[in-house]
């Protein structure tokens, strides 16, 4: 009797027409994966489903369609490898599973997470999983009252320094475009997006090989979250900022043994910062309680905004009158709104043998350029979009990268260093968080004033005031901006358009500082405090943050017992 077993395989790398039904993708892998089997050999295909999908059209008209496949196969004497063997487009599929691992140091009072983003969240998610209910405290509102706050900003311009665009339920990521890519390669990842579906994101994060989810539907899955956890035995206290840290010195060091806020301590057994990458007081309370911070390089620049036709139209050539919004009906089988990544980097030189780059970096199709202050006096600028990514316009940010050795190689200094701009962007707009605004036809010529015609600023409906971005950026940014808009224009044709514009400024790409901790996740000389996400600087997005907080919650749990 043969030996028969179940297994999966990923078939990659199928290539359809772009106006192809994905259908066709999944009879295309059964028939390469019957063809790899070799003459005389059978196996039962039990399942096929759509795996990842992505567009390839760099040879337009010719748009394609690339899939891979995920086929599970029963095999009757069939040997996996050689099958991927005869087709290297074949690939055995093993999901890699993770343990909730079981320490014994007792913890005497519940683990506190202080910040409610990706990283706050997700392992909040893992810690209620192997039993323990967290105590979550967060500076900003819950969702509904936070998208409140925002909204009274936009409408009065008085700023709430504790409830914003980088304040509250959800984290910064939650205004954005909800991009879910990420190169840390952790298996994890699959896990957080399976999680995400789960709690109302679109199954189609599942499946696109660049996953968005947009702030509209973000608010709702941040929402459910909280409801999740808060029926699992979590506390949550909104508008609630961590002022101290109550500690005790032990063999192992520094113990925290509760957080101080406005109303009160509040015990923890652990305590886990998800700080976020604007926690700018916080910052210098763990400085100067002598937790830890380092320096660290991150990038400063404007938002760039085209028109999201053009950039259609750039990137899909004729094929460009069939794009549909996300979502849009027939949206599975006609083409996306278009995206770019860009990035040029000069060739080192004897003057010069690090030189620093220019990237793109958040690029939100259909979306608005964010009044993202969280302090008053300052103007910082980021993007969003909602999942239909239907706006009249698109926005990335161009960044250029800011060395330790530029601001004093300080992690107070790091802070101040992106302050300055801010309030210098902050005065350059007219004092009342109207965003500096120059079009990119001016900024490549040396001159300001020209107002737009043809792309309309998104910037709180139009809130910018024409200027001179050269006098609110450093020179060395100002240049390579410069210098990457008339590169990109040869990737992506009107990139250098005369209207297009730019906005400014964009400092809070990722955190300023790092707190440094060891294997166990620990801060370096601290027994119980767990640094994680973006505001540790561990983390770039969404997904990659989200991630880190999960590998905290399984190093605390290795640790600690219930």
């Amino acid at each position: 009797m043969k030996h028969t077993n179940i297994r999966q395989f990923l078939v990659r790398d199928i290539r359809i027409p772009y106006t192809a039904h994905p259908g066709e993708a999944i009879e295309k892998a059964k028939k390469q994966f019957t063809h790899a089997l070799g003459r005389g050999r059978s196996a039962g295909i039990l399942d096929a489903v759509l795996y990842k999908t992505s567009i390839d059209a760099r040879k337009k008209p010719d748009i394609l369609r690339v899939c891979t496949v995920l086929l599970t196969v029963e095999l009757a004497g069939q040997d996996a490898a050689a099958i991927c063997a005869r087709d290297r487009a074949i690939g055995v599929f093993e999901q890699e599973m993770f343990s909730l691992p079981q320490g014994s140091t007792p913890m005497d009072s519940r683990p506190v997470i202080v910040g409610f983003g990706p990283a706050g969240m997700f392992c909040a998610l893992l810690l209620c999983e192997a039993g323990f209910a967290p105590i979550i405290v967060e500076r900003g509102d819950d969702v509904d009252d936070r998208a409140a706050a925002v909204e009274r900003f936009y409408r009065t311009r008085m700023l709430d320094t504790d409830s914003n665009i980088q304040f509250g339920a959800g984290g910064a990521g939650t205004f954005s475009d909800g991009k879910l890519v990420t190169r840390i390669g952790d298996p994890k990842c699959t896990w957080v997006l399976e999680k995400l579906a789960a709690y109302g994101a679109p199954n189609e994060i599942l499946t696109k090989a660049k996953p968005h989810i947009g702030t509209d539907i973000l608010l709702r899955v941040v929402g459910n979250i909280r409801d999740d956890l808060r029926a699992r035995g979590c506390e949550f206290r909104f508008r609630t900022t961590m002022q101290q840290i109550v500690s005790s010195e032990t063999v192992g060091g520094t113990h925290a043994r509760a957080i101080r806020t406005q109303d009160g301590e509040i015990p923890c057994g652990a305590l886990v910062l998800a700080l976020g990458h604007s926690a700018r007081d916080t910052y210098r309370m763990l400085y100067e309680r002598g937790i830890l911070l380092q320096p660290k390089p991150f990038s400063i620049g404007v938002r760039i905004e085209h028109l999201q036709s053009a950039l259609n139209e750039a990137a899909y050539g004729s094929a460009a009158r069939d794009t549909l919004a996300c979502g849009a009906v027939g949206g599975g089988i006609l083409l996306p709104p278009a995206e770019y990544t860009v990035s040029h980097r000069p060739k080192p030189t004897a003057d010069d043998p690090d030189p620093r780059g220019v990237y793109s970096f958040c690029m939100c199709p259909g979306g608005e350029v964010m009044a993202a202050a969280s302090e008053g006096g300052g103007v910082v600028v980021n993007g969003m979009s909602r999942f239909a990514r239907d706006g009249r316009n698109a926005n990335a940010a161009l960044a250029v990268s800011v060395r330790t050795a530029d601001y004093g190689n300080h992690p107070m200094q790091a802070i101040a260093y992106q302050r300055a701009l801010e309030q210098k962007a902050f005065a350059a707009g007219g004092g009342d968080y109207s965003a500096p605004c120059q079009t990119v036809g001016d900024f490549l010529a040396g001159r300001h004033g020209t107002y737009p015609t043809d792309v309309l600023p998104s910037y709180m409906n139009g809130g910018v005031r024409m200027c001179d971005l050269h006098t609110v950026l450093p020179e060395f940014v100002t240049s390579l901006l410069a210098d990457g808009i008339r590169r990109f224009d040869r990737q992506y044709p009107g990139f250098s358009s005369d209207t297009a514009l730019l906005t400014g400024v964009e400092t809070r790409t990722s955190a300023p500082v790092r707190i440094p901790r060891g294997e166990d996740f620990t801060a370096l000389g601290c027994e119980n405090i767990y640094p994680i996400g973006e505001g540790a600087g561990y983390a770039g997005g969404i997904t990659s943050a989200a991630v880190d907080g999960v590998n905290a919650a399984i190093a605390l749990l290795s640790k600690y017992r219930h």
